[in-house]
């Protein structure tokens, strides 16, 4: 056996021993609960042991920003703990992820805990209230779920042109490699098609925002992503140019 089969034998024994715990922890932690268990090395299908439905999705289903942002930092990811989120339906949840790494020290996935608390928010509001204590509670950042990874991507596109304020066309060259470097530096494309996606919405050639990629990654002080504009991945496989695959609060997401 070569030395990187070996090493991905070891990582899916990893995750299989982890499959029990997932159970456990929900059965523990009661239908408030939720523990997903992710595979980076296929971020588009991420989640490969579920128990809750906290956030809705199921085995095969994606990650969301958060994994994906975990997947650009590579082996450089840390644990996230105990951060707070607020889902499109209004449920508040508390989350930690935990990253999962091979004895070479590299990430490969995460064990994530997603905690619906909600029902203790508005608890702790009223008992606030009566106290006169009450004030404005701090804006929790939104998460949307899918169980597609197109629209984890849809949703981060989304949230940048509305922070850019304006369509591509009223972006100069300075604005539209600051985009491409967000999105690189989110994850975006470490997934499957991502660049096309990309393209699409932005109006653009498939070639052009390959280029756009190209030079957002050269410019001085910008972080390596976790794919090349060719598709060469880390530690979680490859993506060739067609698609082809390998308590603080938080700006991120539920995992």
């Amino acid at each position: 056996m070569s030395a990187e089969a070996g090493l991905q034998a070891e990582r899916d024994a990893i995750l299989a021993a982890l499959k029990p715990v997932v159970d456990g922890i929900v059965a523990t932690f009661g239908p408030v609960s939720e523990v997903v268990l992710h595979d980076y090395r296929r971020p588009e299908e991420s989640v490969v042991a579920l128990a809750g439905t906290v956030t809705g999705r199921a085995v095969g289903g994606a990650m969301s920003e958060i994994g994906m942002r975990m997947v650009a930092r590579g082996d450089d990811a840390a644990d996230e703990l105990n951060y707070r989120t607020r889902t499109v339906t209004g449920q508040i949840v508390k989350s930690s992820t935990m990253v999962l790494r091979d004895s070479t020290g590299a990430v490969f996935g995460a064990l994530c805990v997603n905690l619906d608390v909600s029902a203790v928010a508005e608890a702790h509001a009223l008992l606030g209230a009566l106290a006169g204590a009450g004030g404005t509670p701090a804006e929790l950042p939104v998460t949307t779920f899918g169980n597609d990874i197109d629209s984890v991507v849809d949703v981060i596109l989304d949230a940048r042109q509305l922070h850019q304020n304006r369509p591509w066309a009223g972006l100069d060259r300075a604005e539209r490699l600051k985009l491409f470097r967000s999105l690189d530096e989110r994850g975006v494309f470490a997934v499957r098609r991502a660049v096309e996606q990309v393209a699409a919405r932005l109006g653009i050639s498939r070639a052009s925002a390959y280029s756009y990629l190209s030079q957002a990654r050269a410019a001085p002080g910008a972080a390596p992503g976790p794919a090349d504009a060719s598709g060469a991945s880390g530690s979680f496989g490859s993506l060739d140019s067609s698609g082809s695959s390998g308590s603080s609060d938080s700006p991120g997401g539920h995992t």
